[in-house]
């Protein structure tokens, strides 16, 4: 028997094929019945354009019903998914299809003058167009497609999906994910976080990650339950919808815009069973806020693109989601916080966060050495975070290791900085970077987005010499209106470290 995942995401369908899989908010709907029709379709396609298993299919395209029909239909066809940021430019697309060279690529019908000579350039035999609404080329030749039988036979070690890295340092990586990977994980989280399905997930989340691809749709296939599916996040669409959802993903900036809608209502809240939230920390006051306003407790968890997930708080128990922590390991994953020799640290010291299990990615699309230098001999992948976990088994992320501040010969975390400056008053949010400094090698420097009566920066500094070791405190603060983050709300420091650094004047 085949181990393609469409295959078995199919075997989980449920056994009334009419029943709905998604609803989009106009009110269109699509049945696991037409999941199958249309992915058979869109697959048939891809096979008869040339598309072999292991080949690529990048898709740069909106968010709509049909981009999620095409994801599965690469499943099907044997191919390996590549979704591709919709902010990306000319310039940036022209690496990634250079390096991935993938036989079709997808793209929306106003770059089609941008991306089709790229892609020419880069091999691949199509390039066809997907709007928002599902038109363009690629929905109008396949309409007329055969469609496939069943699915192309794959493996569980067999490629699924490519994803680039941010790449915020060095050119971006392909993580290789394979079927085993996302199999495995959405399997686990269903049963971490009690998925069934009589659930319905509210999707308002972007496609091209993993958190919005894998984890979230991947959950309801599992699950055989349902979404609603929305184009991008709006807080008010939120919670006009919610009523009708049972779980709500989302990245700490959904959480944050909801409280701070004026017309957030708690009632909109009440019956729903769970919130989730990842792709970057959670400020414990937004934990604190949104529990007392909704009486809900988010569940936090975490992971990164090479892992899925790797860990979460526990959906049962009072002391189960603690403010702050990514919980405890997934069952079937092993993390282990390590020291500068690969030595595991005892509870409360700060180390390297290593992770092994079948969540774990393949490795780096052509960089073999680059992917030998991340795994230990004993098949660990060290993540680049930095964490502690307590006598209790919980994990907290301290920050990412390249964000580690060395400044006159100590080590500073900025992440014990940035929560004592987001417990003052009148300080909503907060990030700390090292920026290049002549005699301490680097120095300490706050970015601090203020309440309506701010403290001034010296208030803030004495302050922090109260409570931290005087080679902690920022040398500077500086204000801002908000912090830059990308799509997924991770802060993005390398910018912060360019603004406030020694180039800018500083």
């Amino acid at each position: 028997m085949s181990d393609n995942l469409y295959e078995l995401f199919a075997r989980c369908f449920p056994k009334d094929r009419k029943t709905v899989f998604m609803e989009t908010l106009t009110g269109d709907r699509f049945t696991y019945a037409d999941l199958d029709s249309m992915s058979a379709l869109y697959a048939g396609m891809l096979v008869e354009l040339g598309v072999e298993p292991g080949d690529r299919v990048a898709a740069q395209v909106e968010k709509s019903p049909e981009a999620i029909i095409l994801y599965l239909a690469t499943l099907r066809a044997g191919a390996a998914f590549l979704p591709l940021n919709t902010a990306y430019t000319g310039a940036e697309m022209e690496y990634f299809l250079a390096d991935s060279e993938p036989r079709v690529v997808i793209c929306r019908p106003e770059d089609e003058a941008v991306i089709k000579p790229l892609a020419e350039a880069a091999g691949s035999v199509r390039t066809l167009t997907l709007d928002a609404d599902g038109g363009g080329s690629f929905s109008e030749r396949a309409s007329g497609a055969h469609a496939i039988e069943g699915a192309v036979p794959r493996e569980l070690k067999d490629l699924a999906a490519i994803l680039y890295t941010s790449g915020t340092t060095g050119r971006s990586k392909g993580a290789m994910l394979t079927v085993e990977n996302l199999w495995s994980n959405a399997n686990t989280l269903c049963e971490a976080w009690g998925f069934t399905k009589d659930d319905v997930l509210l999707h308002a989340l972007p496609i091209f990650h993993a958190h919005g691809l894998f984890v979230a749709i991947d959950c309801v296939l599992v699950s055989g339950s349902r979404m609603l599916f929305m184009p991008k996040f709006d807080a008010g669409e939120v919670m006009a919808t919610l009523p009708r959802c049972s779980v709500m993903m989302g990245v700490p900036t959904f959480y944050t815009r909801l409280l701070a809608h004026p017309d957030f209502k708690a009632e909109a809240f009440k019956g729903r069973r769970l919130f989730i939230s990842g792709s970057a920390p959670l400020l414990a006051e937004t934990w604190n806020e949104f529990h007392e306003r909704t009486g809900h407790r988010i569940l936090e968890r975490y992971g990164m693109t090479e892992t899925v997930m790797s860990a979460s708080n526990l959906l049962e128990g009072e002391d189960g989601r603690i403010p702050g922590s990514i919980g405890k390991p997934l069952p079937g994953i092993e993390l282990r916080v390590v020291g500068e020799h690969g030595e595991e640290l005892p509870t409360g010291e700060t180390g390297m966060l290593e992770v092994r299990g079948p969540n774990v990615f393949k490795g780096y699309w052509r960089m073999p050495e680059k992917t030998n230098a991340e795994f230990r001999p004993d098949g660990f992948f060290i993540t680049g975070d930095m964490a502690r976990h307590d006598e209790n088994g919980f994990l907290y992320l301290v920050g990412r290791s390249k964000d580690l501040i060395i400044t006159g010969g100590y080590n500073v975390y900025p992440k014990e900085i940035e929560d004592e400056l987001d417990a003052m008053d009148g300080i909503v949010e907060s990030a700390v970077v090292g920026v290049p400094d002549p005699d301490f090698g680097e120095r300490v420097v706050a970015a601090v987005k203020s309440a309506d009566e701010p403290p001034s920066a010296e208030e803030i500094i004495a302050k922090l010499k109260e409570r931290l070791a005087g080679y902690k405190v920022p040398k500077q603060v500086h204000f801002v209106d908000e912090l830059p983050r990308n799509v997924m709300g991770k802060v993005q420091k390398n910018l912060l470290r360019e603004r406030f650094g020694p180039q800018a004047g500083n």
